[in-house]
């Protein structure tokens, strides 16, 4: 339960990053500001742990992943 809090938790802090990147583009008329940059740079990064963190919990059993139904395979025989 406690894996998927966090991936919750960084789930919600990567989509505040990017809409704290999209208001700093839309509001920032200097172009020489580095917080749009900084903000998405943060996104990439918490998706990057996020990523990681989704095959750590899984190779320890704490989560588990589900794959699409297979079709059946049919013998010839």
């Amino acid at each position: 339960m406690l894996g998927k809090i966090i991936i919750i938790v960084l789930l919600l802090a990567i989509a505040f990053n990017l809409f704290r990147g999209l208001y700093f583009l839309v509001k920032d008329q200097d172009r020489g500001s580095k917080r749009v940059v900084n903000s998405l740079s943060w996104r990439i990064g918490l998706s990057i742990v996020l990523f990681i963190l989704i095959f750590v919990l899984n190779y320890f059993g704490i989560i588990e992943l589900h794959s699409l139904p297979q079709a059946p395979v049919e013998t010839n025989g």
